[in-house]
């Protein structure tokens, strides 16, 4: 038996690695496609990016055709360096940097030498790439933008980089990829898949044809086309409005979360971001520290809300129980919360209920209803939980979930916020009341400013609001069509919304109606602080405005902020105005005096008082 066993294991042995070895070299050539296999040349075929439209089917983003000379650096073989570099319009350093950067990443797998050359470039070195064995073009798709706004909405192409390659084994050196906007957010379904195909090659290096009659070539897929929820006239309206001012401009459809128009100022031709001068153009901007133009205001900047907060300290108030619509207080020209502590108050003094108080604004009403909410409890920290929560479940103080990159949560203080800050206790309504004017702790993106109106508009629920609104062959995300139901009943809605509907009749934007539109609003006037020199400097307010429009099945909800903008009627009010009127009447302006104001209108002298010297505009 053991005669036998012996022999019998050897001859298995011997039987299954002849079998695999057939397997590996015989059935099996798969090893052949490896990219460092010397027969064989692998080649991507890169497929167009998906079309971005806009809600009205409007062209936004299309594709150009752009040439990358790619480079191997073992292939190269008797280059006569400075022709090559003189076609190239490069310097001899520039060309041994790229050179020694490819080596880095490989010596023998592609990477871009010098990416995006034009069609008169493209033809110059096509002309005698026969000569720079190494090198050779491969074709790309760039973005060829139609509009030269929005382009914090698409954001930019750029070559990936050794982390994301790293991260992500789909991506290869010289490979473009979205990033910020909607590039970003949707890069799997706009860039495609690219296609392959393994090329042989003979021992003079020389191309033979497809490996194995192209068995394992792929081909290229086409990303899909995508349609956001942008009205990309409605877009350019806000973005000229904006000119020379800085700020943010947000609207939406309340009924649906769908986004209508997303300004910040000042923004950028997104074609700047495009060809060869990408680089260099979005140092420009990224340096640009003081007007900050790659920095998206509607989403990333948080500032106090000002009056507009008021909204929803009556809500609040309303729902908790401590007023009805018709209680009413008493206005000395102010609130008077404790000794020698005093809240001053423009709207004029005298009795003020919750229509007046709305409609005229009043500080002397608003810290009243939110002293009692908080008093209603035992105890302050119960109070102000009960508020806050009242507060978040309009999507405030969180991140709202939009399908765009970045984003700021803002602030809704809570009874652990307080107690961090007053570590002995001693708080109280009175030591917070500032919160009940928008001010204080508080802090919001005018996104939630726009998603707190719209919630108002539906009187008590809201989608979560996104730009995107159809995807060629997929299905949107169903947290685009979840509602959320805010904690306060639907009852309490009515007679707030009748208050802002008299801001436009009776109050502070009496001066803003236009014909035919039944719009509710609230201005604002919030405080603006920054640090000069080390030091805490109040400069001039901003200017904030939110309403939607019409009354009756609301269309649109707005927030505008201005940066230094004074007050809510000055600059934030005429523009949500006539862009209201914009998208309701379908592109007529009636009130071509708030237009040209507005259009011709700077704010520039205010930002230059940073460094100029010059004294600040302050509302007392």
């Amino acid at each position: 038996m053991r005669k036998i066993l012996l022999p019998g294991l050897i001859i298995a042995s011997t039987v299954l690695i002849i079998a695999r070895l057939f397997y590996l070299q015989i059935l099996d050539d798969s090893y052949i496609k490896k990219s460092d296999n010397n027969a064989i040349k692998i080649v991507y075929d890169y497929p167009e990016r998906g079309y971005i439209y806009d809600r009205n089917g409007e062209l936004l983003v299309a594709n150009q055709p752009s040439y990358d000379i790619m480079v191997i650096p073992r292939e190269i073989k008797n280059l006569d360096t400075l022709e090559f570099c003189s076609i190239l319009n490069i310097t001899k350093d520039e060309f041994l940097k790229k050179i020694e950067k490819a080596k880095v990443y490989s010596t023998r797998l592609p990477s871009v030498f010098l990416p995006q050359l034009n069609k008169i470039e493209y033809a110059a070195f096509q002309e005698k790439i026969r000569k720079y064995n190494g090198f050779y073009i491969q074709k790309r798709s760039l973005r060829d933008y139609q509009v030269d706004v929005g382009a914090n909405i698409f954001g930019y192409i750029t070559q990936v980089n050794d982390a994301i390659i790293q991260k992500n084994p789909y991506y290869k050196s010289g490979d473009l990829i979205g990033m910020q906007g909607v590039e970003q957010t949707y890069e799997e379904v706009l860039r495609g898949v690219k296609g392959v195909k393994y090329r042989q090659r003979d021992r003079f290096n020389k191309d033979i044809g497809s490996y194995k009659d192209g068995k394992y070539d792929t081909i290229s897929v086409q990303g899909s086309d995508i349609t956001l929820t942008i009205d990309i006239e409605l877009q350019k309206y806000g973005e000229a409005l904006m000119k020379n001012k800085r700020g943010g401009i947000v609207a939406i459809e309340p009924k649906t979360g769908e986004i209508l128009a997303l300004v910040t100022a000042p923004s950028y031709d997104p074609a700047l971001l495009v060809g060869r001068e990408r680089s260099k153009n979005y140092t420009a901007l990224y340096n640009d520290s003081i007007a900050m133009p790659l920095f998206d205001r509607g989403l990333l900047a948080e500032y106090p809300p000002g009056s507009p907060f008021k909204i929803l300290t009556a809500l609040v108030g309303l729902q908790e129980g401590v007023i009805d619509e018709k209680t009413q207080f008493l206005c000395h020209g102010g609130f008077s919360y404790g000794r020698g502590a005093f809240m001053r108050c423009h709207c004029g003094s005298g009795v003020r209920d919750l229509n007046i108080g709305i409609y005229k604004s009043c500080n002397a009403y608003f810290g009243n209803v939110f002293k009692l909410t908080i008093d209603k409890y035992n105890k302050p920290r119960f109070g102000v939980n009960a508020w806050s929560n009242h507060v978040q479940s309009f999507g405030l103080g969180n991140f709202m979930g939009y399908d765009l990159p970045p984003g700021r949560k803002g602030h809704i203080p809570t009874s652990k916020y307080y107690d961090r800050w007053y570590p002995n206790g001693g708080w109280k309504s009175s030591t917070i009341i500032s919160n009940s004017i928008g001010q204080g702790e508080i802090l919001m993106t005018p996104m939630q400013l726009a998603n707190m109106m719209a919630t108002i508009a539906n009187e008590g629920y809201y989608y979560t609001p996104h730009v995107i609104k159809k995807i060629k062959g997929h299905q949107i995300d169903k947290k685009f069509t979840t509602k959320h139901v805010t904690t306060i009943d639907k009852q309490y809605f009515k007679p707030v919304i009748n208050g802002l509907f008299d801001v436009y009749n009776h109050g502070t934007a009496a001066g803003l109606r236009v014909e035919g539109i039944e719009i509710c609003g609230k201005t604002g006037t919030a405080e603006n602080f920054t640090k000069i020199n080390g030091k805490r400097v109040q400069l001039t307010d901003h200017s904030v405005f939110v309403a939607f429009a019409p009354r009756e099945n609301p269309k649109i909800a707005i927030a505008v902020l201005v940066e230094n903008g004074y007050w809510g009627s000055r600059w934030a009010g005429p523009i949500a105005s006539l862009m209201i009127e914009k998208y309701v009447k379908k592109d007529t302006i009636t009130r071509k005096d708030l237009e040209r104001r507005m259009l011709e209108g700077s704010l520039q002298f205010e930002y230059d008082k940073v460094t100029s010297g010059q004294p600040f505009s302050i509302n007392r």
